[in-house]
């Protein structure tokens, strides 16, 4: 089964906007799936609990947007650019969190995201301060000869998956490579990987990077999609969104950021619907997961299906 993950997993993104409500959701889900997975990479894999990915999506959010508001950066090399960027920035913090470990790790990560926050907060002339960034408008893509409508849904859609299906198989193969087997050679025992004569560092400073850039691609798609960035992209909510994803969905495992996504997704879209205060019964649904089914949606699913 983990040989054909990866097209298991595309195949099942390829039918799954003709399974939601509408487009806009599944569009948003594949997105914030993209978000998780690279989460997943540095928390599933690798053991180590971030809070500061919002500076990734948030950074390649705004990478993309101002290549395409400011200068004038055509689509692809606009993504380009947002994904650099936020893998510019995962290095830098990387490099200042891994020198430190457990919660303390996590706090130092969400202090450096929130540094990110307020440089782009600051910048006003480029980013829009509070107001975010707004008029990333691509109505016409020309793809290789091809001219596509971006504002048809299932066009957009389709265009953003094309990106997370080489994503999911890219990811796919950093599993399955020496490399995957030391990042969960260090979530095992750190000091057992060390002993072994891994580079523990350097093999958590490039999960810590590739995690970016993942995510910067999530969030360089998320601005194309909605045309603007909202200077919340960067907040330390967004950052606990993605925990709460991880953990719905089942840490350490290849399909559950996307369910995690999927389910915190459609419970917040129906529960939007009846009630203002709606954070607080997805806050119970929450609890209730961790604590029946602490190995995620999907980790549970796998766990009853191996169960001789």
């Amino acid at each position: 089964m983990a040989r054909h993950r990866a097209l298991v997993t595309i195949g099942f993104l390829f039918v799954f906007p003709w399974l939601m409500p509408y487009e806009a959701l599944a569009i948003n889900i594949l997105i914030f799936g993209l978000y998780a997975l690279g989460f997943n990479l540095l928390f599933g894999y690798t053991g180590l609990l971030s809070f500061g990915h919002a500076a990734f999506l948030g950074s390649g959010a705004y990478g993309a947007g101002v290549a395409i508001v400011s200068f004038g950066v055509p689509f692809l090399p606009a993504i380009l650019i947002g994904v650099l960027l936020a893998t510019v920035i995962a290095a830098i913090m990387g490099f200042l969190a891994i020198r430190t470990r457990g919660i303390y790790f996590a706090m130092v990560t969400l202090a450096l995201s929130q540094c990110v926050y307020y440089a782009f907060y600051q910048a006003v002339d480029l980013t829009g301060g509070e107001n975010g960034l707004r008029g990333v408008n691509i109505a016409t893509l020309t793809l290789f000869g091809w001219e596509l409508n971006f504002l048809d849904p299932m066009t957009k859609y389709y265009v953003i998956f094309a990106f997370v299906a080489v994503a999911v198989w890219l990811f796919s193969r950093l599993l399955a490579s020496p490399f995957g087997a030391a990042l969960e050679a260090i979530r095992e025992n750190e000091n057992r990987a060390r002993a072994c004569g891994y580079d523990v560092a350097a093999t958590k400073l490039a999960a810590f990077v590739l995690s970016g850039a993942f995510c910067g691609l999530a969030g360089a798609l998320r601005a194309v999609h909605l045309s603007i960035v909202p200077i919340e992209t960067l907040h330390y909510l967004t950052s606990g969104q993605v925990v709460m994803m991880s953990l719905l969905g089942g840490m350490g495992t290849f399909f559950g950021p996307f369910v995690g996504a999927a389910m915190f997704l459609l419970f917040e879209d129906m529960l939007t619907l009846l009630t203002v205060h709606w954070q607080l019964y997805l806050g119970a649904i929450f609890i209730i997961f961790v604590l029946f089914f602490p190995r995620g949606i999907w980790g549970t699913l796998l766990q009853w299906v191996r169960r001789p």
